[in-house]
C-alpha cells in the first residue's frame, strides 16, 4: 500500500510540475498589431495586464479598465482616466451628465477608429482636436461626475451612436464644424455629436 501511495505522489508531482512548465501565449490585441507573448501558464491576470499595457503602451502604468467595442480591445491607464476626466470637466462645463458622458464616448470612439491615433492620449491631445488642450496639457481639476462620466463609457454607455466629432453650434468658432456635412447627429446639452457624411 505504501509503495502504490508513494507512485501516486511521485505521479503527481511530476503531472503537476509539467501542467505548470507548459508555455502559454497572452495575446495582446490592437487597431493594428498582435503579439504573442510568452508566459507561464500559472502566472495571474494583473501580470498579463502589465505585459500588455507595457507592449501598448511602452510605459509602466498598470491597466485599469478594458473598453471592448466589436472585436477591439482598448487597455486604459489610470493616466488614460486622469487625461479624460481633465478633457470631460473642461469640454462639458455646465453640461448636463449625459453631455460630460458623451464627451468621453468621443474619445473612445476616436481611438478605436483607424483615421485617428490609437491611444486615449494621443487623440486627446491630438493637434485642434480639442479647444481646451494647450500646449499639450489641460488646465482643468475634474471632479467626480466626471470621473464617472468616463468609467460610464468605458462600460459601454454613448449617448451620441458613435459619434467622433462634437461642438457647440451657438460659440463654436471653428467653420469646418458649421460646413462639414453631419450625419448621425445627437443633441445633448448645448452640444451637438455627429459623425462626417461619407
Amino acid at each position: 500500500m505504501k509503495k502504490t501511495y508513494s507512485i501516486f505522489i511521485i505521479a503527481l508531482v511530476l503531472y503537476l510540475s509539467v501542467i505548470n512548465c507548459t508555455t502559454a501565449y497572452a495575446q495582446v490585441l490592437g487597431n493594428s498589431f498582435y503579439n504573442s507573448i510568452p508566459v507561464e501558464k500559472a502566472v495571474n491576470e494583473v501580470y498579463l495586464n502589465s505585459i500588455q499595457c507595457k507592449s501598448l503602451y511602452n510605459q509602466d502604468d498598470n491597466v485599469l479598465e478594458v473598453f471592448s467595442h466589436n472585436t477591439q480591445k482598448l487597455y486604459i491607464t489610470e493616466a488614460d482616466i486622469q487625461l479624460m476626466a481633465k478633457l470631460v470637466y473642461a469640454e462639458s462645463i455646465g453640461e448636463p451628465y449625459e453631455g460630460k458622458v458623451a464627451v468621453a464616448s468621443v474619445v473612445l470612439n476616436r481611438t478605436i477608429n483607424p483615421k485617428f491615433p490609437n491611444t486615449i492620449k494621443d487623440v486627446i491631445l491630438q493637434k485642434n482636436a480639442f479647444s481646451c488642450v494647450k500646449n499639450g496639457d489641460i488646465k482643468a481639476t475634474p471632479n467626480q461626475a466626471c470621473y464617472d462620466a468616463v468609467y460610464d463609457a468605458i462600460k459601454g454607455a454613448d449617448p451620441t451612436n458613435e459619434a467622433l466629432f462634437f461642438y457647440n453650434p451657438s460659440t463654436a468658432t471653428c467653420a469646418w464644424m458649421h460646413q462639414t456635412e453631419k450625419q448621425d447627429m445627437t443633441t445633448i446639452g448645448h452640444h451637438t455629436f455627429f459623425k462626417i457624411k461619407s
